[in-house]
């Protein structure tokens, strides 16, 4: 159960095994989008043994493993008996990715290395990535290596990565553990606390290392469903680098071809319109919290024609927690204030300070 319905206060549920078909979340802010979003994922871990990976921009899911004083003691004994895996600063391990085993096309987007307008030291730069494979220096002496041995082509990636202060980066993992191998244990639940990083370059990164690695697995068919927040940072209609062109690509393709292979999205946002169309399109389930702007519930209205107008209309209405649901996951429409949650959420809204 996820609420009551708001019309007859009878129970709302969901039905879990529809989650195999992409979903669409979107609230404005102060809906409640992000809070109403953990009590639905708290209900299928619960109630299933899907995978959940979670791309965690704001910090929200980083206490996803605790459960709230006061919540109901069945409730927190089940919870109890989940796996929940947090990667950051904060959870129980660093969120790390090994830059040499990033694939080539990554490697070279993070360095910001275009294969056609500069093939030739896009080639010098495959070549020494597998040197480094080979060698795996650690991040202490990485410099000392690629400087070494007198190979210009090494030197010249070495000024690369030092001038860019890719390098640098909390990111890496160089030889440690890797997010990648976390993922890959099946975990009933993995964060990755993408908004810790110090450089804005690093939270991309890391999703699109996740995704790829997904997707370079995808033959094993073994069901996922992959949790973006904040899509509209990770899979714009207008990504302008070249590893947000890299991520778009990839999102878009999980959003087409994924769902045969049993990776399934959840991507929320406050503004469909800053979703790539061709992402938005694939999705199936839809949960709409408060919506203002007029803009955005037309569009709404277009891409979902299975939402009925006068429900879609009360969206600008709504209170902070109540959703419409509609989709192969709703037996019907309907229109829900959601329970609370079982779990602690990790972010919220700074209070104002008060004078005593």
């Amino acid at each position: 159960m996820i609420g009551t319905q708001a019309d007859t206060g009878q129970p709302a549920e969901l039905l879990p095994a529809k989650f195999n078909r992409h979903t669409f979340w979107c609230g404005q802010s102060g809906s409640g989008k992000t809070y109403a979003l953990g009590v639905v994922l708290e209900q299928l871990i619960a109630a299933t043994r899907l995978p959940v990976v979670i791309l965690d921009p704001n910090s929200d899911f980083t206490r996803f493993h605790e459960t709230r004083p006061g919540t109901d003691a069945t409730a927190a004994d089940t919870w109890a008996g989940r796996t929940v895996k947090v990667l950051g600063p904060t959870g129980h391990e660093p969120l790390h990715v090994r830059f040499i085993d990033l694939p080539t096309r990554t490697r070279a987007a993070i360095m910001r290395l275009d294969p056609v307008a500069d093939p030739e030291t896009y080639n010098a730069s495959l070549r020494v990535g597998e040197q480094l494979r080979e060698n795996a220096p650690h991040r202490s002496d990485i410099h000392e290596w690629l400087r070494s041995g007198g190979d210009p082509d090494r030197r010249r990636f070495a000024m690369r990565l030092e001038n860019l202060g890719t390098a640098e980066w909390d990111l890496w993992a160089w030889g440690g553990r890797d997010a990648r191998d976390v993922i890959d244990e099946e975990h009933d639940a993995t964060v990755l606390d993408l908004g810790a990083f110090r450089e804005p370059g690093e939270p991309k990164a890391a999703a699109l290392a996740v995704l790829d690695h997904l997707w370079e697995k995808r033959e094993q068919r073994r069901p996922r469903l992959i949790v973006i927040d904040e899509a509209h940072n990770l899979c714009s209609p207008d990504p302008s680098t070249p590893v947000e062109r890299l991520l778009t690509e990839r999102i878009v393709q999980i959003a087409a071809e994924g769902r045969k292979f049993g990776l399934w999205l959840v991507l929320s946002t406050q503004r469909p319109s800053k979703v790539h169309p061709n992402a938005l399109s694939q999705c199936d389930n839809v949960a709409i919290m408060r919506m203002n702007a007029p803009l955005d519930l037309a569009a709404l209205g277009d891409a979902f024609g299975f939402i009925p107008t006068e429900l879609l209309a009360r969206a600008t209405t709504f209170a902070q927690g109540q959703a419409i649901f509609a989709g192969g996951f709703s037996a019907q429409p309907q229109v829900v204030q959601m329970r609370d949650r079982i779990t602690v959420e990790g972010g919220s809204d700074v209070p104002v300070p008060m004078r005593d």
